[in-house]
């Protein structure tokens, strides 16, 4: 099975700058700059996708960076998946009537079941599910608070829905730039009739030929393209 792996490298955005910050601490954050000039990067090293996360948006529940966003989509043209936050209809639609290609559904895919309903019901494979996880357990409101609900029966609750792409972190290899959660991935890219991307701690290009080899649907690139651990170009080299 010679399937295309798609990386999504990644841009967090606080007041309109590309920021990350350390195991979700916003106390611990890095500036980048200018997001559009990282996404015109992205573009130029061959990504034709990315992953942005609105970090205010995740605090407020609001679109405070849409601008921001929408400057990207104008720049880029490349396909957005979008997430930070979103817990209503309102801002589903907002984000994708700028021009986002799927928003992604953290908490709101826990704690409000009828919203989720409801989107996929609307949009299909426009709405994509963030499930993070920490031993095995999905969290929420940022990372915050454990739901009470294992990976496992999470996944089996999206498929049922119609979720097609769940994006799934594991906190305690996020930013830490120890290598990703192999076991953890493989098992998921077996088990499940649901696109998986790799999210958190993908910190080689050694992961990203692992996590190929298992044939995941997608690889987000985060703190490990800018530390320069990982070379896009060769990342997306290696994906295909």
């Amino acid at each position: 099975m010679e399937e295309e792996m798609k990386i999504y490298p990644a841009i967090d955005i606080i007041g309109g700058e590309a920021v990350r910050l350390y195991k979700g601490d916003y106390g611990q954050k890095t500036v980048y700059g200018d997001p559009c000039e990282i996404a015109k990067k992205f573009k130029a090293a061959g990504a034709l996708q990315m992953h942005v996360v609105d970090l205010e948006g995740a605090k407020t529940g609001g679109t405070p960076n849409i601008e921001t966003v929408k400057k990207i989509i104008e720049t880029t043209d490349m396909f957005i998946e979008l997430g930070g936050g979103i817990r209503s209809m309102e801002v589903i639609d907002a984000y994708l009537d700028a021009g986002v290609s799927r928003v992604i559904l953290g908490t709101a895919a826990v704690k409000d079941k009828t919203l989720l309903k409801e989107s996929v019901t609307k949009y299909g494979e426009k709405i994509a599910v963030g499930a993070d996880i920490l031993d095995g357990m999905v969290r929420i409101n940022g990372w915050l608070e454990n739901a009470g609900v294992t990976l496992e029966e999470f996944l089996f609750e999206m498929q049922e829905i119609g979720v097609k792409t769940v994006i799934c972190t594991d906190i305690s290899k996020d930013g830490a730039m120890q290598g990703t959660n192999r076991e953890l991935y493989k098992k998921l890219a077996s088990s499940y009739n649901i696109d998986i991307i790799a999210s958190g701690g993908v910190s080689s290009i050694e992961d990203i030929k692992a996590l190929k080899e298992m044939g995941l649907y997608g690889a987000i690139v985060g703190k490990a393209y800018y530390t320069g651990a990982v070379d896009l170009e060769e990342a997306i080299e290696v994906a295909k």
